[in-house]
């Protein structure tokens, strides 16, 4: 396996104020300007980024964290390939979600308990999502070996299990995307829980695509 140091995301998204000197289970708390460089090298030596390897997604391989839904023929009736939702707990988002490029490394991973989300891209791009299997709580975050990146087609989405831990939409070869996102108007509100590699364990990971797109 190749592992190698980086700093990308995280060190872009730590702001001045939140940093110091004093190393905390491999975070900084800054006081001084002075001791901010110094403290972001020693973050970034000790950042370590581990591969994903995406594969193909297929009903079957994505079972265990959602469903996969193509197109099916006008007046076909609801059977158990249809997205089984869960929307009762709060009041139904549906909307189109911009995304700037931002690579495809993360250092956190998201699941919502309250709502299946669904996410398709509007593009004719391929883009990427890392899933692990509903583990209940952020106090059990998924491991390393628990963690799957899948290649996600044109004209096909995803409806993710309750509990789901996911991170993206990840996409490499666009400006940016639009994304169609269904899930509940106060998800990111009260139901965003994430745990950070970054801080609690000093590790980001990059999805490897199978190919440019």
């Amino acid at each position: 396996m190749q592992i190698h140091i980086s700093s990308s995301s995280f060190l872009n998204s730590v702001p001045s104020r939140a940093l110091s000197c004093q190393p905390r289970k491999n975070t900084c708390i800054v006081s001084k300007d002075a001791c901010r460089p110094r403290c972001l090298t020693a973050i970034a030596q000790s950042l370590v980024t581990l591969p994903i390897t995406a594969q193909d997604i297929t009903p079957e391989a994505f079972a265990p964290f959602g469903q996969v839904i193509g197109a099916t023929d006008d007046g076909k009736n609801f059977d158990d390939t249809d997205a089984a939702l869960r929307l009762d707990l709060g009041t139904p988002r549906f909307y189109i979600m911009h995304l700037p490029r931002r690579g495809m490394t993360f250092d956190r991973i998201t699941y919502h308990a309250n709502v299946t989300q669904c996410l398709g891209g509007l593009d004719p791009t391929s883009w990427y999502l890392a899933v692990a299997a509903p583990s209940g709580s952020v106090q059990n975050a998924p491991a390393e070996q628990d963690l799957h990146a899948f290649k996600i087609p044109s004209g096909k989405f995803v409806k993710l299990h309750q509990g789901t831990w996911h991170a993206g939409p990840l996409f490499q070869s666009r400006e940016s995307m639009d994304f169609y996102n269904l899930e509940l108007s106060d998800t990111n509100q009260i139901d965003h829980n994430t745990h950070v590699y970054s801080h609690k364990d000093g590790l980001e990971f990059e999805v490897v695509a199978q190919d440019s797109t």
